[in-house]
């Protein structure tokens, strides 16, 4: 176990060197000026996507669609996978998960745009779309298209699904207490009710869910930040200096190279926005929307609250706290957000934990779609519900068992998904430059397509 451990450790390493980082900030500088800065029409984004389009088809609403993505992408990232990237490349990494955020907002937009554009109906009368059907269809790359499918189902049995399951489990035995079994089936329960109802259900759950949870965790790191006021705009200076020169951050940090924080930050920038993965178009083409570009800029607003928020809170709150409180070790990743968070007297605790628990288990939610819609794609219906068992079936095992070899083949499989939907994307770009340019910079948003 130990040496597949160590195969696929390196395997991550090669993957995300520099190759994927120059492709990933390439493509995402490229459609940012391809596509003339969209993220300008954050404001319009955000208007749209709680603005219900009676006019439209589609499965699901433009503001169910995005939280289902956010569901998805809010997640052990945005608290877990920050810390591990400031542990490993040090204050540094937030900057580049940062920036990978903002300009990430225009490949999530054309993520969006094209799973619309080259959505279909299916038998059944719901809408499918996503990476797959553009490559088929817009590039007609039917075999690229299956390899990202197979990809795609592959990884949420990772990244959406044992790797959260795991979190809740050990994360409930070491802090209430309870087998860790006795949570696996609690979580399959509670999953099960859930997904069996297919999109609709998962949408209406996470429509709830992702506001109210949001909401809390940024009002505890908002607390924090308040207790470390004195010590946030020098944590913003460190953060962007060692961006650049990570032994201005002295200490433990001096090992630390450029690339480190470069890579890290990047790379948990996109387990937590997604961002050029091509997972969120897949439930944005059941959105209801008009025009592809509507949806596009409602994609768009994810990446904003998950990275250019979230995670930007996340990463002050750390830096800060490391800065406030000596007695913070930056070392181990996964217990630097908690150790931070528990400075906030009697309810920091148990607020992470709330958080950290209904994170994962909203990822679950939103990546048990994303695979089923792949599965769905190489085989059809009909192994829907084989899939589904099969994913609350992983749900238990990623309680009960080690995951440490799971975190490397999941940051395998994000890197594997991620190379055909930049295809795509740098591909099909002249059609979402097109489009943008038809309904956005021409104000015809509200026409029919």
């Amino acid at each position: 176990m130990e040496a597949i451990n160590d195969f696929f450790s390196l395997i991550s390493g090669w993957l995300w060197d520099w190759p994927m980082i120059v492709l990933l900030l390439g493509t995402h500088l490229f459609l940012t000026f391809r596509l003339r800065v969209p993220q300008r029409k954050l404001l319009t984004g955000i208007r749209l996507s709680v603005k219900k389009d009676k006019q439209a088809t589609g499965d699901v609403s433009q503001f169910g669609a995005l939280a289902t993505a956010l569901a998805a992408t809010i997640g052990t990232g945005n608290i877990v996978g920050v810390a591990t990237a400031v542990a490993l490349g040090g204050p540094g990494a937030v900057f580049w998960c940062w920036l990978t955020g903002i300009f990430g907002m225009s490949t999530k937009y054309a993520e969006g745009l094209l799973a619309v554009k080259y959505r279909v109906q299916g038998s059944d009368g719901r809408m499918y779309g996503g990476p797959m059907y553009a490559l088929e269809r817009g590039l007609h790359m039917k075999w690229l298209a299956v390899l990202f499918a197979v990809f795609t189902a592959l990884a949420s049995f990772g990244i959406g699904c044992t790797v959260q399951a795991n979190s809740i489990a050990l994360l409930a035995n070491e802090t209430f207490g309870v087998p860790t079994w006795l949570v696996g089936l609690f979580v399959c329960l509670l999953t099960a009710i859930v997904i069996l109802g297919g999109v609709k259900s998962i949408a209406r759950v996470c429509t709830v869910l992702v506001p109210f949870m949001a909401v809390l965790y940024v009002l505890g790191c908002v607390v924090i930040l308040c207790m470390n006021a004195d010590f946030v705009w020098p944590a913003l200076q460190l953060i962007v200096t060692s961006a650049f020169n990570p032994s201005a951050a002295g200490g433990g940090f001096v090992g630390a190279t450029v690339m480190m924080a470069a890579r890290y930050g990047i790379a948990r920038g996109l387990f937590s926005n997604e961002s050029g993965m091509g997972s969120a178009p897949i439930v944005a083409a059941t959105a209801q929307t008009r025009n592809p570009v509507r949806q596009a800029l409602v994609s768009s607003t994810g990446t904003f609250w998950d990275t250019v928020v979230i995670c930007a809170l996340t990463g002050i709150v750390l830096v800060s706290s490391i800065l406030a409180y000596p007695d913070i070790t930056y070392a181990d990743g996964a217990a630097l957000t908690k150790v931070a968070f528990s400075k906030i007297p009697y309810v920091g605790a148990p607020l992470l934990t709330f958080g950290i628990l209904t994170f994962a288990f909203s990822t679950i939610l939103g990546w048990s779609f994303y695979g089923e819609s792949a599965v769905n794609y190489i085989e059809g219906r009909r192994i829907n519900r084989f899939y589904r068992i099969l994913f609350i079936v992983a749900l238990f095992f990623g309680c009960i068992i080690n995951l440490d070899i799971i975190w490397n083949i999941a940051d395998c499989m994000n890197a594997l998904m991620t190379i055909p939907n930049l295809i795509a994307l740098l591909l099909l770009s002249g059609v979402a430059a097109q489009e943008t340019k038809k309904y956005l910079w021409a104000n015809r948003l509200d026409d029919e397509m």
